[in-house]
């Protein structure tokens, strides 16, 4: 059993930034695929970001340029540094691992952007 453990939510003003951290506890977390995820109220959850183990990333369209995925293997740690932040990327964020079969969440770490 992976646990994934996210932080740096919280408040931020339109055009701001915050970054988010999730650490994992596992030995061989540079094996899995780690991604970013956000929902909203009342929307389903999508895919924010995806770094594989090899270090290939995407990102969806809307938070292209804006939102940068990366991760220290040997910190166990996968981030999302997210830039000129919008009303609508107010989600709760949710980090996932993957590796094979095995699929693991974190409790999510809320972000809201307003004045």
């Amino acid at each position: 059993q992976v646990q994934l453990v996210e932080s740096g939510g919280g408040l931020v003003q339109p055009g701001g930034s915050l970054r988010l951290s999730c650490a994992a506890s596992t030995r061989i977390f540079s094996l899995y695929n780690m991604g970013w995820y956000r929902q909203a109220p009342g929307k389903q959850r999508e895919l924010v970001a995806r770094i594989t183990f090899g270090g290939s990333i995407t990102y969806v369209d809307s938070v292209k340029g804006r939102f940068t995925i990366s991760r220290d293997n040997a910190k166990n740690t996968v981030y999302l540094q997210m830039n000129s932040l919008k009303p609508e990327d107010t989600a709760n964020y949710y980090c996932n691992a993957g590796l094979g079969d095995l699929d693991y969440w974190g409790q999510g770490t809320q972000v809201t952007v307003s004045l």
